[in-house]
């Protein structure tokens, strides 16, 4: 009886603590891909209130594509401004026209959605290119909830290294040096997005002050996006946003 109810709350809640530790960061990565691997969804839009680190309050709206793909069209839509992430390149949109392409790991992309739908072996290359030593696991606690911290021992606070809730397996919270400053990134407020989860806050901090923030509505999964929707060479108004600035 008690295998039975141990075996139907994990099915109602989505989630349960691993049987076994990970022994590193390969191994955990291989446990949030195969917890959701047939269920989390494939593509999701939102539209985000993005506030900068003066309080100014700007809107967005995201079309994702999981594993690699993220668009972001910014208020008002007039003025065809938008970021396309693909191919782990980042390309800057004015106009509707393409004006700057650069190569780009996002690792919030990697960490947050694509581990779910990628191979492991393609995602911990990635973090392994982004400095992340995926041989450092260690357990904490971050917000009141146990976690595996990954890339850094116990009280390292410089190192490269990511956080996951060890009960729902999802990224919780990123640490790296960038232009000299520490950066850290909070996904927060998480809620049930189809067959996955979504972070609906998300914090930016740089060395522990915070710079910005994000807040997320309006979710939906399981949408069809036009063949084009990511291609920056044929840019177009973004169907999917109904009314809109």
């Amino acid at each position: 009886m008690l295998a039975t109810a141990l075996l139907a709350a994990t099915l109602v809640t989505g989630w349960a603590t691993p049987q076994v530790p990970p022994k590193d960061g390969l191994a955990l990565l291989r446990a949030m891909h195969d917890r959701y691997a047939a269920t989390w969804y494939r593509t999701m839009t939102f539209v985000q209130a993005t506030t900068d680190e003066h309080g100014k309050v700007t809107t967005w709206y995201e079309g994702l594509s999981v594993p690699g793909f993220l668009r972001i069209d910014i208020a008002p839509l007039d003025s065809a401004k938008a970021y396309i992430f693909r191919a782990d390149s980042l390309y800057v949109i004015d106009g509707g026209k393409p004006t700057r392409a650069e190569p780009f790991v996002h690792p919030l992309m990697v960490l947050g959605f694509d581990v779910y739908r990628e191979s492991v072996g393609t995602t911990a290359a990635k973090l392994t290119r982004l400095g992340f030593d995926l041989s450092k696991i260690r357990e904490d606690t971050w917000q009141g909830r146990p976690v595996y911290v990954v890339g850094a021992a116990a009280g390292d606070t410089a190192s490269a290294q990511f956080w996951v809730d060890r009960e729902r397996l999802v990224f919780v919270r990123l640490i790296q040096q960038q232009r000299g400053t520490l950066a850290e990134t909070q996904f927060n407020e998480y809620r049930r997005a189809g067959g996955g989860w979504v972070a609906a806050e998300v914090r930016f901090l740089s060395d522990g002050h915070q710079r910005g923030a994000e807040s997320y509505s309006d979710i939906e999964t399981g949408m069809t996006f036009p063949a084009d929707f990511f291609d920056p060479a044929h840019f177009t108004r973004p169907a999917w946003v109904k009314g809109g600035e």
